[in-house]
């Protein structure tokens, strides 16, 4: 009812006001406009992710989407899988500090599928070919804004976990937050 009634999209307008009034800019080094955007997609990202909340427990057949980016290895000391019929890679566990690779065995002890990817133009194509009742997806706040739409727009039921580094290498994100928002706490 709130993401109907463009709760978050208030709440953001607020947000604007209290980044100026904290002087957000300053501290985050990023242009005014980039920081009110983080901070918009934020309150956006989370107001999505209460009112899902309910019912996203609920489902069944679940996945996880990993960014490739949060990769310990962007080389070949990865022994990630690609597989292009999907598009998305299948981590090989080589690294057991690496984020991707812990994300996915606690999602594959949950029952969840995991797909690890290059972006979200290959997030339709995934949902395409499994039928999925619930999707977590990890990412930059503007890619899980889009995803976010997305899934309103066919009516899947998800939940959203911001990278905590963002870039196109070497992001990372919290696993502590990933596991609350699978449903575990």
């Amino acid at each position: 009812m709130a993401n109907e009634k463009g709760l978050h999209r208030r709440l953001g307008s607020q947000a604007r006001n209290l980044a100026k009034k904290f002087r957000l800019q300053e501290i985050s080094g990023l242009e005014i406009s980039d920081a009110l955007m983080l901070v918009e997609d934020l309150v956006d990202m989370y107001v999505r992710n209460i009112s899902q909340t309910e019912r996203f427990c609920k489902t069944r057949k679940r996945a996880l989407l990993l960014p490739h980016c949060a990769r310990k290895y962007m080389d070949k000391r990865c022994q990630a899988s690609f597989d292009p019929k999907i598009p998305s890679y299948s981590c090989g566990h080589c690294s057991k500090d690496c984020l991707v690779n812990k994300a996915t065995e606690l999602a594959e002890e949950l029952g969840y599928d995991v797909f690890v990817l290059a972006g979200s133009s290959c997030v339709p194509q995934v949902l395409k070919k499994k039928g999925y009742e619930g999707i977590v997806g990890v990412a930059c706040t503007h890619e899980l804004k889009m995803g976010g739409d997305f899934l309103q727009g066919i009516e899947l039921s998800g939940q959203a976990v911001p990278l905590t580094k963002n870039g196109c290498a070497n992001t990372s994100f919290n696993m502590e937050t990933l596991k609350r928002t699978m449903c575990l706490a």
